[in-house]
């Protein structure tokens, strides 16, 4: 009896190890993981976030200078400056000088390599003339047109560029005149860099040129250091770059650690730096993985207590029943477990026990019945759960997509209508000038009506854009009609403004063949692949178009002999807003895909690079056409 008591109990103890060690090790696994994979994904997003911001402020920098250098080769051009006359060229200078402060000093130096005109800001009233015959700039200047220099420091503290254009002809534009020098001041880009990292503490971005040369901080108590005030580690790590843009976490001797990431700017060979302690860097990454041990944390606790508590329920009737049986074998059979109360397992095994000791072989017949109608219940309930689960989830997937769209279309009708109103009132302001520009009687510069088309021509690629997201997003029933296939593929084509470059073939069906097709939506579809062929081939080349029936579809195909589509890329065409493209929204063929779809068809594309596509459309056939059969004419 001695030993029986000392195994007493250990059945809870054995269930709550189990049930703990098959809950537990899965959480805390999971819980590993997650943590693991949020901290890897949220660092990369921080890296990709200050890449980014790098990046945009070195396009910054280069708009910057070449605004100036844009500014100098526009006032070159005018045919009064370029006529070297000395006065009219000062009183030029003097205003351009006053609309831009940006600008130290102006020079106009002439053929022979003497400075004629030197204007400038602290530079008295007899400024020196300089000799430029063996200047690097006004060499390179007269060899290319145009240079960017070297940069300087404007009283040996403010940086410096020195930018100078060749002074043309207006006749003869091979024929050069002088050359026009400005030095420009950049503190501008350190004021920018200010604005945009205003926390010292937080964030630090620097310019930095050749040699270290310190273009710009963001730390405006800085920004006029004749050296940079960066790390020797950070210097040699951003100079010794071949890559345009990069980043990532640095070690700096004083033990600091930070997350850095950097950005050529085009053309001129500077690198845009910005810099982030770890610890400010990764703030959301510790928050959020705080967050998910403490959550850990809680999960884990509960769990703990809720096996003990289920380990007592289940334990304490067996043990019940373990005393029973003892009594049985006994031969007490008047005492007997009580009735069963749990309707389950436990409590089937206790009514079981009860009955066998009236009648072992009877109830034995019982639980093999029972058994069987058990299992026949669970494969039917088996069978309504696969059905019930599979309906369901084909419901959710059609709610979600329907949700998307219908909210990807709320918010493309509110950014239409938000970005076309100033796109109304810059159409009409466009309008406006053009029309006091054409009543005034002073002539007007080419250049001005150059860039008013410009705007125009934006405002409706603007518009444009706008128009096929909301054509994208726009959710209607469709208004199906029959159409003779061929018929309404040569309506398109008859409308639609092919290049003379681009040959067209056609092989249609010999027979009409008839479908239901929403007019609308379809030509939608068939000017977004001709259009997107057309691109593909700006040299020239051949798109061919065939319709044929397959069984019960009707095949539309339209091919081109462009350089065809990559592998990597052709398995993401159909996704919205993913384009290979400079410009555009990457909808066209979301659009195609989406308009198929709705009339229950299918679209298929095959392309081998450098060989060109073709994509087939697939539609149900409505039916054969008889000579007399009446259908609505398509609308060109």
């Amino acid at each position: 009896m001695a030993k029986k008591n000392a195994k007493q109990g250990k059945l809870a103890y054995k269930f709550l190890f189990w049930f703990l060690l098959i809950s537990l090790l899965p959480l805390v696994f999971t819980g590993y993981r997650l943590i693991h994979l949020t901290q890897l994904s949220l660092k990369q997003e921080t890296l990709r976030g200050q890449t980014s911001r790098a990046v945009g402020f070195s396009e910054m920098v280069y708009s910057y200078v070449t605004n100036f250098r844009n500014i100098l080769l526009d006032t070159a051009q005018i045919r009064e400056f370029a006529s070297m006359d000395n006065s009219t060229q000062r009183g030029i200078l003097n205003r351009l000088m006053h609309l831009h402060p940006a600008y130290l000093e102006l020079s106009v130096i002439n053929m022979q390599g003497e400075e004629v005109i030197r204007l400038g800001r602290l530079l008295g009233k007899l400024p020196e003339k300089r000799n430029f015959n063996d200047s690097i700039v006004y060499l390179r200047t007269l060899r290319e047109g145009e240079m960017i220099g070297a940069l300087t420091r404007f009283l040996g503290a403010y940086p410096a560029l020195n930018v100078a254009v060749l002074i043309r002809d207006p006749d003869s534009k091979d024929v050069a005149r002088g050359v026009l020098l400005g030095k420009i001041t950049l503190n501008g880009l350190s004021q920018m860099l200010h604005d945009q990292f205003p926390e010292p503490e937080t964030t630090q971005a620097v310019v930095i040129g050749p040699g270290g040369f310190l273009v710009a901080h963001s730390d405006l108590k800085k920004a006029f250091s004749a050296e940079v005030s960066l790390p020797k580690e950070i210097l040699d790590i951003i100079q010794s770059q071949s890559s345009e843009t990069g980043g990532g976490e640095i070690a700096i001797s004083s033990g600091e650690r930070l997350l850095g990431a950097f950005a050529t700017v085009k053309d001129l060979g500077w690198q845009v730096y910005v810099q982030k302690p770890i610890a400010v860097a990764y703030q959301a990454v510790n928050q959020i993985e705080g967050q998910i041990y403490r959550v850990l944390l809680i999960v884990i606790v509960v769990t703990i207590l809720l096996s003990l508590v289920v380990a007592g329920r289940i334990s304490q009737p067996i043990r019940n029943l373990k005393e029973a049986a003892v009594k049985l074998s006994q031969g007490e059979f008047d005492r007997m477990p009580e009735s069963p109360t749990s309707n389950d397992e436990i409590g089937d095994l206790t009514q079981t026990f009860i009955d066998m000791s009236d009648s072992l072989k009877d109830k034995t017949g019982q639980l093999v019945t029972a058994k069987e109608e058990l299992q026949k219940l669970n494969r039917t309930l088996e069978h309504r759960v696969e059905a019930r689960t599979r309906e369901l989830r084909a419901a959710q997937e059609e709610l979600i997509a329907k949700e998307r769209l219908a909210a990807i279309g709320g918010m493309a009708s509110v950014v239409g209508h938000e970005i076309r109103n100033p796109l109304a009132v810059i159409n009409n302001s466009t309008y406006f000038i053009k029309a006091k520009l054409s009543a005034g009687e002073v002539k007007v510069d080419p250049k001005i009506n150059k860039h008013l088309a410009i705007i125009e021509s934006e405002i409706q690629q603007a518009n444009g854009i706008i128009s096929e997201i909301l054509t994208f997003a726009r959710q209607r029933e469709l208004k199906l009609e029959p159409h003779r296939i061929n018929q309404f593929m040569e309506e398109i084509l008859s409308s639609y403004p092919i290049p003379g470059n681009i040959q067209v073939l056609k092989e249609y069906s010999d027979q009409e063949v008839t479908v239901n097709i929403d007019a609308d939506e379809m030509k939608q579809v068939l000017r977004n692949l001709i259009g997107n062929a057309i691109e593909v081939m700006p040299g020239g080349g051949v798109i061919k178009f065939d319709t044929r029936q397959i069984n019960d579809w009707l095949c539309i195909g339209v091919a081109d002999s462009g350089s065809g589509i990559p592998k990597d890329v052709l398995e993401k065409i159909f996704t919205p807003f993913f384009t290979t493209k400079a410009r555009g929204t990457g909808l066209g063929l979301a659009v195609v895909k989406k308009v198929i779809d709705h009339h229950r068809g299918k679209v298929e594309v095959k392309s081998a690079v450098g060989k060109g596509t073709v994509f087939h459309l697939y539609l149900p056939i409505a039916s054969r056409l008889s000579p007399t059969a009446e259908l609505k004419p398509t609308e060109k």
